[in-house]
């Protein structure tokens, strides 16, 4: 029996830890190093957070950032940046896509880039409150981009991953009823043009037994194992009596066959960085993670958004080291 299933099975009769729990078990272990901030030009007076790990498209290394102006609510773009000297600037070429939070994947010979779309709710009348769906893009560099599907109305946290069988794994996050703030599903599709069709995210199978009811999370990056598991980089969250939002990094695994997961642990938090600015107070303790780039010596990066006002990196132990799929 793997190392993964046994723990699964040890946890499976008692309720998942809650992020405190989780938290103090993370700041006893051996303290990390301190992150970095990204330093960014050419967007301005606004803000660059929430970004992705760095990837090739059309042979360019970038990385795609939210780019907000500090008082603004649902006002975001995304952007492509490349790094020169240290600063990251706008990638020549690139688009300005009206998202959030953008992300990036290899499919194939094609790069997939998803964002959050915010949209008027048309179904409530004189609702303030908009709505929102992952939405995505594929081509083979930023001239080729074209959208080609969104997922269900009011999901964010949708990821893919490529995996050795041929098929497209998925996350899912979704919310309200027995999923409350946010649950983690996963689904397996066998081509990109499946993601036309909504109903194949609204079928995927919730992960059950990560977070407690009044806390959530979702993936950020899928990473395949060589044993047929999924390594899944993501966040788990909370909020208190005040209204003070916190976000943290965490990695767990899952087995697609079994429908098993081992017990969320936290990798970093928005301490691991140096202080700076935050949108809101209430935001203060926010590292919403883009994903994790494996160094392939044990270690790896980390990239996010800070406070949803900065952006980081940080070099972390790789939860999956030694397990990782050969590409």
């Amino acid at each position: 029996m793997s190392s993964l299933m046994e723990r699964a099975i040890e946890e499976e009769e008692s309720s998942p830890p809650r992020c405190a729990e989780l938290l103090r078990k993370f700041e006893e272990k051996e303290a990390l190093p301190m992150g970095k901030k990204l330093r960014f030009s050419g967007v301005g007076e606004n803000d660059v957070y929430n970004i992705s790990s760095p990837f090739l498209i059309g042979g360019t290394p970038v990385i795609i950032g939210r780019v907000e102006m500090r008082e603004a609510r649902a006002d975001s773009q995304v952007m492509f940046f490349e790094e020169k000297d240290g600063v990251w600037i706008p990638a020549h070429g690139s688009p300005t896509l009206p998202l959030e939070d953008g992300f990036a994947t290899q499919i194939g010979n094609e790069t997939i880039i998803g964002g959050v779309e915010v949209y008027p709710n048309v179904t409530v009348i004189d609702s303030r409150e908009p709505s929102y769906r992952t939405v995505f893009y594929r081509g083979r560099d930023f001239s080729s981009l074209e959208k080609f599907a969104a997922g269900p109305d009011m999901m964010k946290d949708i990821r893919l991953a490529s995996l050795a069988n041929g098929r497209i794994g998925v996350s899912t996050r979704p919310q309200g009823g027995s999923n409350g703030r946010g649950k983690i599903g996963y689904v397996e599709l066998r081509r990109l043009e499946d993601m036309t069709n909504i109903q194949n995210f609204l079928d995927a199978r919730i992960i059950e037994d990560q977070f407690v009811p009044e806390e959530w999370g979702g993936a950020n990056g899928l990473h395949p194992l060589q044993d047929g598991t999924i390594g899944i980089i993501g966040h788990i969250a909370r909020q208190d009596e005040q209204g003070a939002k916190s976000y943290y990094a965490m990695s767990f695994e899952y087995d697609p066959e079994t429908h098993r997961a081992s017990p969320i642990e936290i990798i970093a938090t928005r301490k691991n960085f140096p202080a700076g600015d935050a949108k809101t107070p209430e935001l203060a303790d926010i590292f919403f993670l883009g994903d994790l780039v494996p160094h392939g010596d044990g270690t790896g990066t980390l990239y996010g958004g800070l406070s949803d006002a900065e952006a980081g990196s940080i070099e972390v132990p790789d939860p999956f080291y030694g397990k990782r799929l050969k590409r």
